[in-house]
């Protein structure tokens, strides 16, 4: 007997199939005729794997408009306003509002975020924050946490002896913002620094890097070489890459064959970085958004992050990893239906991959998470965002929301609307 039947639902490579579910696992993946304690009809409705955010700021979330307004609306006014922000915040608030978005990203089938938290504050409240929302959701999201030295590892006076206290702490991973250092130089060294840190933890990385217009700033190249040198080959990820967008073509041709030797993925953050980059530009302005397609093509594993909600750099934004996809797909103009499916992949599996989660899929052994939508395949959800029917993390369901199908009182026509529209009344 099962716990959990989810029958008749359409996998995203189009396969229809039941789901038996048991003690937390996925038990099989065929057509199934037993008893279950619950059975769910997903019939003509998308399953997914859940989706995965491999970049966020949690420590951040829910703060727009304090102290004000991010008026410039560029990188570095945000910067400074979580520099004013963070003397006054307490553990509390930054545990109250993580909890909240948390909620929000439940309810969405996001299971699984990295987030980011700035090591550069001598008391690490907001470590202890994260740390203890890490904690508190650990039966339903996989929380995974970066020492992020927002102003600059060398730059902040304090900041690597943070970043190290952070890490013994018990926080996850290793963060950079290299570009953000007061020379080029001192970032190269930063990153030098930071991947050796992760090496002797055998920890992963995940830098900010590059998050710039400027088409010097060439972090990516050193983190290419300091993850061969020191042997973290697919354990490091690269965020943002933005100013690859203004580089020279000839230097980018011999760029990517770097990044995919050294086996160093990419998220960039379509949302955030079409907003803050080329704020300086007249026109043409840029899009902010580094070369997907290109990276893709050379075997780069790359995906989508969602980097902000509500905080210094960005007024708007939800849990919805679709909304990021369906952006980013726009402003890398996959356009094409491989490359549009390509885009949820990059939510779902790809981000898996870069996060390192284990288990993950919708295979036999699987962890039980996973997400029923309103849409019949993986395009049509990112045509559509719709409706997370069910959400089942671990095993266990945490969310249901009814179907929306609006109603509409309008002359008789002949054509008629399959039901992932408004369905007219006689």
């Amino acid at each position: 007997m099962f716990d959990i039947i989810i029958k008749g639902g359409t996998l995203p490579d189009g396969r229809v199939s039941d789901i038996g579910i048991e003690a937390g696992r996925i038990k099989a993946v065929e057509p199934l005729d037993a008893e279950a304690g619950e059975v769910i009809d997903a019939t003509g409705d998308l399953v997914s794997p859940p989706f995965v955010d491999p970049h966020f700021h949690l420590d951040a979330t829910q703060s727009y408009g304090m102290p004000r307004i991010n008026q410039s609306g560029t990188l570095l006014e945000g910067i400074g306003l979580w520099g004013e922000l963070k003397k006054v915040m307490t553990v509390d608030d930054m545990v109250e509002r993580a909890l909240t978005y948390c909620d929000w990203a439940a309810s969405m089938g996001l299971l699984a975020i990295r987030s980011h938290v700035d090591t550069c504050d001598d008391t690490l409240k907001g470590v202890e924050a994260m740390l203890h929302v890490k904690s508190a959701v650990k039966d339903y999201i996989d929380l995974q946490l970066v020492a992020f030295p927002q102003d600059g590892l060398y730059r902040d006076p304090t900041a690597r002896e943070n970043t190290i206290r952070a890490l013994d702490m018990g926080v996850d991973v290793v963060g950079g913002i290299p570009h953000f250092e007061r020379t080029m130089a001192d970032g190269a060294a930063s990153v030098r620094d930071l991947c050796e840190m992760a090496a002797q933890r055998g920890l992963q990385v995940d830098m900010h890097c590059d998050e710039s217009d400027d088409p010097m700033s060439r972090h990516i190249e050193t983190l290419a070489y300091e993850t061969q040198r020191l042997g973290l080959e697919g354990r490091v990820n690269g965020s943002h890459l933005s100013s690859m967008h203004s580089m020279d073509n000839y230097y980018v041709s011999k760029l990517l064959p770097l990044i995919a030797e050294a086996g160093v993925s990419a998220v960039p953050n379509p949302l955030i970085n079409i907003m803050i980059q080329g704020r300086q530009d007249t026109f043409p302005k840029r899009r902010g958004m580094t070369r997907v397609k290109e990276m893709q093509a050379h075997g780069i594993t790359v995906g989508w992050g969602q980097d902000c909600v509500l905080d210094p750099w960005y007024s708007l934004g939800t849990a919805d990893m679709l909304d990021v996809a369906f952006m980013g797909m726009h402003v890398a103009q996959m356009s094409a239906p491989q490359e549009m499916a390509r885009c949820f992949d990059m939510v779902t599996h790809q981000n898996a991959a870069i996060m390192g989660l284990p288990d993950y899929g919708l295979h036999v052994g699987a962890n039980a998470s996973l997400v029923i939508l309103d849409a019949a395949n993986p395009i049509e959800a990112l045509r559509l965002r719709p409706t997370r029917l069910c959400v089942i993390s671990k095993g266990r369901v945490i969310s249901r929301t009814p179907r929306m199908d609006a109603t509409l009182s309008l002359p008789k026509r002949p054509a008629t609307m399959n039901r992932r529209h408004a369905t007219p009344l006689d």
